[in-house]
């Protein structure tokens, strides 16, 4: 819940972060996008520490990494130190995989089924209330700087909670850290996200633009090489290709895109004048709020059923469900844009199958991955979501920027119905793929080959 809060309430105190720090509207975009590309770095790496050496170890860095970012950011006198102290709580969206590793070499598969909607769960119920209470809090505190302190205040908490409560995972992965790997990867990261997030400004037909891409691609080259090459690999790329599992890497690169880009282009949506353009509600930013709360808490509720649901009807099948809700919901979005409780509706829809997917997709992951990569495969998988959604939201700011209505600069109606459409389409895509992949692991298997031994005086878990 923790870890959600951070994350939601991040752009509701953006503004407050302007006028404290006298920055422009610029290098404001630096606060979340430098957030943005520490988490890419730190999340792979910390969760294939964690495989390595306890996740209960790594998960207590993490804490410790995320607190001295927000104490940095309420002390800081300079704005190159925010970025600093947003670069260092980068590690808070690692916290979710090295749970996951933590949960899936301690419980059964029931358990750690349950287990995983229910952190899914609580991570979506605290980015609700981070986006909804920020804020009223900035408010009550007088000041971006002791917002940051309370936050300081939970992460220290949160931090005394992993050391007296949270038990140690019981089985480590054999091998050593790839270095080289993490560091190409993070490299090839940077370099991509940094590009993308910029591309706006710098023209999608530039030179710099052009030349960062083609560096991507070379550094990602160079990092792919090597991961087939050691048999350490930070990321088991062999794995990832395999049948059972790319399908949902791939879904969820897509669920990155609806639900990261797609809430932000449903927002200026419903808060877009229809006098004035032609579209939209016109709703108030606390209306917005309110009726976004509806999706939200039926995808919460999604993620918390889905291992009842998973059991009933196969997981593979949950997902491909999943999908094509969200499939469904974004075509109702273009068929209600005229109408308001059709549209939330439609929304709610996609907002279901977007939840069964957050919770769905990394349980099958995880299950699908050897038990000593758990937390790093679902790193990967967070990574690519979050990728998916960086490359949707620079698409999403090039199509509102280039389909504009008449001679102003407000995107045109049809810029939301081909967003829409491209939602619909990669969903669509999404749930083929999973059609056409192969079966998950099965419980069966988890208990025949995953069995987790009794602990004894070696064992991290035994304390």
């Amino acid at each position: 819940m923790f870890s959600g809060f951070v994350q939601g309430a991040d752009a509701p105190l953006l503004p407050a972060v302007q006028d404290t720090w006298h920055v422009g509207a610029a290098d404001a975009q630096w606060f979340m996008t430098v957030h943005y590309l520490a988490a890419a770095v730190t999340v792979p790496v910390l969760g294939r520490l964690g495989d390595l050496h306890g996740h209960r170890r790594l998960l207590r860095v993490a804490l410790l990494c995320v607190m001295a970012g927000t104490v940095l950011v309420a002390l800081a006198g300079s704005y190159p130190l925010v970025l600093a102290g947003r670069a260092l709580m980068g590690a808070v969206a690692s916290l979710l995989p090295l749970e996951i590793g933590l949960v899936r070499g301690r419980l059964d598969a029931p358990g750690a089924r349950r287990a995983i909607g229910l952190l899914v769960a609580a991570l979506s119920l605290g980015s609700l209330l981070g986006h909804a209470l920020s804020g009223a809090l900035l408010g009550i505190f007088g000041g971006v700087r002791v917002a940051y302190a309370a936050l300081a205040v939970l992460a220290l908490l949160c931090t005394v909670l992993a050391w007296s409560a949270v038990p140690e995972s019981r089985r480590r992965s054999a091998g050593r850290m790839d270095w080289a790997g993490a560091v190409l990867l993070g490299l090839t990261l940077v370099v991509l996200l940094g590009a993308l997030s910029r591309a706006s400004a710098w023209g999608w037909t530039s030179l710099p633009l052009a030349g960062a891409l083609l560096l991507t691609v070379a550094l990602g080259w160079a990092w792919l090489r090597t991961q087939l090459a050691r048999p350490d690999a930070l990321v088991d790329v062999r794995a990832m290709a395999r049948r059972v599992l790319a399908p949902h890497y791939a879904a969820g690169f897509v669920l990155g895109a609806v639900l990261l880009a797609g809430q932000s282009v449903a927002v200026t949506y419903l808060a877009a004048d229809p006098a004035a353009g032609g579209y939209g509600f016109g709703l108030a930013t606390w209306q917005i709020g309110l009726w976004s709360v509806i999706p939200s808490v039926l995808g919460m509720a999604a993620s918390v059923l889905v291992p009842a649901i998973g059991a009933r009807l196969g997981y593979r099948r949950m997902l491909v469900l999943a999908s094509a809700l969200a499939a469904v919901g974004h075509a109702g979005l273009i068929l209600a844009r005229a109408h308001l409780p059709l549209f939330i509706a439609a929304y709610s829809v996609a907002g279901l199958g977007i939840g069964l997917s957050q919770s769905g997709l990394p349980t099958v992951i995880a299950e699908g991955s050897a038990q000593g990569r758990a937390a790093s495969a679902t790193a990967v998988y967070n990574n690519l979501k979050t990728l998916g959604g960086t490359v949707a939201g620079a698409c999403s700011s090039m199509v509102l920027g280039s389909l504009v209505a008449g001679a102003s600069d407000a995107p045109s109606g049809t810029a939301y119905l081909l967003l829409w459409g491209l939602g619909c389409t990669a969903c669509a895509v999404a749930a083929v793929l999973q059609v056409l992949g192969g079966r998950p692991a099965s419980l069966t298997h988890w208990l025949e080959n995953e069995a987790t031994p009794e602990p004894t005086e070696a064992d991290p878990g035994a304390a």
